[in-house]
């Protein structure tokens, strides 16, 4: 097939995919951005013929995407073949997203007090969809538990982490429906929800609470305390969280008000967020109403 005519059935795909879509779609760029969303740190280096297979794509417009992809720095080569990795201009797109996160910019002073009261590491964490992202650090001083290392931009699945179920603590049962449609769930460990509907029953006791402590439910010997945060209109945005790197939780810490500290510092930001229980609209009475809880 000549390029012309390569040139010709890549213009008619693009044509077909914008008349079957209302939307004002551009689609050459969202195909580039469904590959650069394929890698990831289980699969960080891909090459053309299984991103033209997985994403549906004809092969010779995925070498034309990456080859554009390359040239921005978005992707990098991998070898002298036609692999590739991230390149680092994904890097810089990320760090100018969390920059511009106002819960960024307010938060990490507090989970920085936060960790130095408690000799914790600490995150802030948020939702994207059915991942949850550390999109803050502070890291512990202290050599025993300086061993954390999930760093910023770290992703975990949202139902199955402490952190997650949480962030999710305003859903209703047919929200979270929508966003796991499958019947059952991964389990990563049997504390795991085997269901939307046990992942619902999680957060609703997470919810009543105010908090959630996590002993080894996701990965074995790392333990959590983490305390949702509130924006302005009362919905949950983030999570302040510390982190054990035990397989339980010492009872000294927990005698030495650790859940309170935590549930301190997500008050303090979702404050500097201007969220004002009570304050009518601006308060998360609606939601909790929703849930049953009120």
């Amino acid at each position: 097939m000549t390029p012309d005519a390569i040139n010709e059935r890549d213009a008619d795909d693009e044509r077909n995919s914008e008349s079957s879509d209302s939307s004002y779609r551009v689609p050459g760029l969202e195909r580039g951005l469904k590959i650069l969303t394929e890698f990831s740190p289980r699969e960080p280096v891909l090459g053309a013929p299984e991103l033209s297979r997985r994403l549906g794509i004809p092969r010779t417009t995925v070498f034309r995407l990456l080859q554009t992809l390359e040239s921005l720095g978005f992707l990098e080569r991998a070898d002298k073949d036609r692999h590739y990795r991230l390149g680092v201009a994904v890097l810089r797109l990320g760090f100018e997203y969390l920059s511009s996160l106002e819960l960024t910019d307010l938060g990490l002073p507090i989970i920085e007090a936060l960790r130095d009261e408690t000799g914790l590491t600490t995150h802030i964490v948020i939702r994207d969809g059915r991942d949850v992202v550390f999109v803050a650090k502070a890291q512990s001083h202290a050599p025993i538990f300086s061993s954390v290392k999930v760093n910023v931009g770290t992703r975990l699945p949202a139902y199955a982490t402490t952190h997650g179920q949480v962030l999710m603590g305003d859903m209703t049962l047919e929200e979270l429906k929508r966003l796991y449609p499958e019947p059952e769930l991964e389990r990563f460990t049997r504390q795991t929800p085997a269901t939307v509907e046990d992942l619902y029953e999680r957060i609703r006791d997470d919810a009543r609470r105010g908090f959630a402590i996590s002993e080894s439910s996701f990965e074995r010997g790392i333990s959590v305390v983490s305390a949702p945060v509130r924006n302005d209109t009362g919905r949950i945005v983030a999570v302040i969280t510390t982190t054990i790197p035990r397989q339980e939780i010492d009872a000294s810490l927990l005698d030495s008000g650790l859940v309170d500290k935590v549930r301190r510092a997500a008050d303090e930001l979702s404050q500097r967020l201007n969220f004002r229980p009570g304050n009518g609209s601006n308060s998360g009475s609606k939601y909790m109403k929703a849930l049953g809880l009120k």
